[in-house]
């Protein structure tokens, strides 16, 4: 079953380990996921089985957009709710403060994942070595923060929503806050409302040549050769620029990449979308 679709990761769950589930669900040995979720965090998962599998690379999955909850006075090393190990009573600050702060993280920002994240050092992934207390020496990254949306402050919770670049922490954003505000916090809540055009609609089935951030490319000459995997001409391709493009034939597509006049194949005999009869 070649399928891509989006699901809503529930609370305490990691990603990886929700897919048993998945696999359970709908029947099949083969599936993977894009874009790993916090076990702490909820939402916009997006899941294929089979050959769509290889199609995660070229998706379009930004901007993605996060509803977040701050707990102001709360102190945790991971920067979420799992780690909490103290808590303190902070004054409250004025609304109008609080909005100055978000605004102030719109635009090109610069700053240090979080000590428990995916991030590989010498090999190893950086949350391994922070639970090992080990030291966890990071390199800044540089996220685009589209839009900081304030939604409601009762204190100490601070609600916001951000739409940002692909790669950015939340985390981060949520110490970056308090940081700014002077105070100790950590996110109590996260959860991921949507990856460029995916969001949760039951898992029903998605078109993945709909979503990809690779242009078409028409192709003039012999779909054998296509077929086949033979050598292809650039000559047929309607455009020869350097690039990587779709390819769409009667049968099937293919992902080639054009470079310096000469033509190969990144995915070939990719099966067309069709809708299915699976339900959540």
């Amino acid at each position: 079953m070649n399928r891509l679709f989006v699901v809503n990761k529930p609370i305490f769950r990691s990603s990886n380990g929700y897919m048993g589930y998945v696999k359970r669900k709908y029947g099949t040995k083969k599936v993977g996921f894009s874009g790993t979720l916090d076990p702490f965090a909820t939402g916009c998962l997006i899941v294929a089985t089979g050959v769509y599998t290889k199609l995660f690379q070229y998706l379009d999955k930004t901007p993605k957009s996060y509803r977040a909850t701050l707990w102001l006075g709360a102190n945790s090393p991971s920067l979420d709710i799992e780690n909490v190990d103290s808590i303190q009573e902070v004054a409250p600050f004025s609304e109008e403060q609080v909005k100055e702060v978000l605004r102030s993280l719109e635009g090109e920002l610069t700053y240090y994942p979080p000590k428990f994240s995916a991030k590989k050092i010498g090999g190893k992934r950086a949350y391994e070595l922070a639970r090992e207390g080990k030291e966890v020496a990071l390199k800044t990254i540089t996220s685009t923060i589209h839009k900081m949306k304030f939604i409601h402050y009762t204190h100490p919770f601070i609600h916001f929503e951000a739409t940002v670049s692909e790669g950015t922490y939340i985390r981060s954003l949520g110490a970056i806050i308090a940081d700014r505000l002077g105070v100790d916090a950590t996110l109590s809540s996260l959860h991921r409302i949507h990856e460029g055009a995916f969001r949760y609609e039951e898992e029903r089935a998605v078109n993945p040549f709909q979503h990809l951030a690779i242009p078409i490319n028409l192709y003039s000459g012999d779909e054998n050769y296509l077929e086949l995997g033979r050598k292809l001409s650039v000559e047929y391709f309607e455009k020869k620029e350097d690039g990587t493009y779709l390819i769409e034939t009667s049968n099937f597509f293919a992902i080639i990449e054009i470079k310096e006049g000469k033509v190969s194949y990144k995915l070939n005999r990719l099966p067309k979308f069709e809708e299915d009869t699976c339900t959540a």
